[in-house]
């Protein structure tokens, strides 16, 4: 029985270590904690056996470093940051952590959108001045979430368990995605979601995005970042959108185009938008973004849960026993498309 030799470099605990051992006496687990792209390439070094890595950093000489690596598990849900790189000219399998994170990311898009309905700014404003103010309901009597259109623009596992949340606050759910098919394709975490892709009362292709932001009252953006995905949401698209919509944006910075929503928040195109990642991180000090009222910014932290490793551990363990039987994997990297 030839043993499986498998390389983390996270830092994971015991238990979950223990965890992916005991999906067959077969694995053999070796962590070696790194915090950069040259760190894994000494690590493979050091364990030239290795065939499946598990990691987020990724050098340009691992095959070298480790010429059996047959497999790479990404610790991210996106591949972007390794679409450049030579592995995705290689026959190398590349899954990433999709879907792990649709829990904590569909809540932040429900905090987000919440306090933009509720104006939570303004109450933690007039606290801080001690200020009840007179004309309360004309500022906070805004139009409920029952009821509203809510447009997700990206229907994977962090989509659907917007869709699905956005569902128990009464409102309608329309959904944009590239393929035809309903059902998920990719791992998630059980009871989120929407997997057999039955909460939106309609599916529009790419070709109709202009379509359906015109219906939405709450935009929220879950797509993968691409060439294709670049710029995705740029003037015409801010344009298309009601004057009184909110714009959330959990996935990549450079789908939207930062300098056409600048404009858009500050001549009115649209209501707000709530912001979790930027087309440079950390966004800079002189970002006019930061000055919007109408903006909501939070540094890229929708994914941060207690839990990560937890979830993290849990799909490469379903991924490991499906390596291991010769079944395809869960989130498997189209590298035509990238990811």
């Amino acid at each position: 029985m030839e043993t499986l030799h498998i390389l983390c470099t996270l830092r994971f605990s015991d238990d979950l270590l223990d965890q992916l051992r005991a999906v067959s006496p077969r694995v053999a687990v070796t962590q070696q904690t790194c915090h950069n792209a040259d760190e894994v390439s000494h690590a493979l070094s050091d364990h030239p056996r290795t065939e499946v890595l598990y990691t987020f950093h990724t050098p340009l000489d691992m095959l070298e470093r480790a010429p059996r690596l047959r497999w790479l598990q990404l610790h991210s849900a996106g591949a972007d940051h390794i679409l450049e790189h030579p592995i995705m000219h290689s026959d190398m399998a590349i899954t990433t952590a999709s879907g792990i994170h649709a829990t904590p990311i569909a809540e932040y898009v429900f905090a987000s959108i919440l306090a933009h309905r509720w104006r939570v700014p303004l109450w933690t404003h007039c606290q801080r001045e001690a200020r009840w103010p007179s004309d309360r309901w004309n500022l906070y009597a805004r139009p409920e979430l029952r009821d509203s259109t809510l447009g997700i623009v990206g229907y994977g596992s962090i989509g659907r368990e917007v869709g699905r949340l956005g569902k128990a606050f009464g409102m309608q759910v329309l959904a944009l995605r590239r393929s035809t098919g309903r059902e998920e394709q990719g791992y998630a975490v059980e009871n989120t979601g929407d997997p057999e892709g039955t909460l939106p009362e309609r599916f529009y292709p790419p070709e109709s995005l202009h379509e359906m932001l015109a219906e939405s009252d709450y935009v929220v953006i879950a797509l993968p970042l691409t060439p294709d995905t670049t710029h995705f949401i740029g003037e015409a698209e801010l344009r298309a959108m009601k004057p009184n919509a909110y714009l959330v944006n959990i996935a990549r910075g450079a789908i939207v185009d930062e300098g056409a929503l600048v404009r858009a928040l500050k001549e009115g195109w649209i209501a707000g938008t709530g912001l979790d990642v930027f087309e440079e991180e950390p966004l800079p000090a002189d970002s006019p973004l930061w000055a919007q009222e109408n903006a909501l910014i939070s540094p890229h932290v929708a994914g941060f849960t207690p839990r990560y490793d937890e979830r993290a551990a849990g799909l490469f363990a379903a991924n490991l026993t499906r390596y291991l039987a010769g079944e395809p994997l869960l989130n498997l990297v189209d590298k035509n498309r990238g990811y």
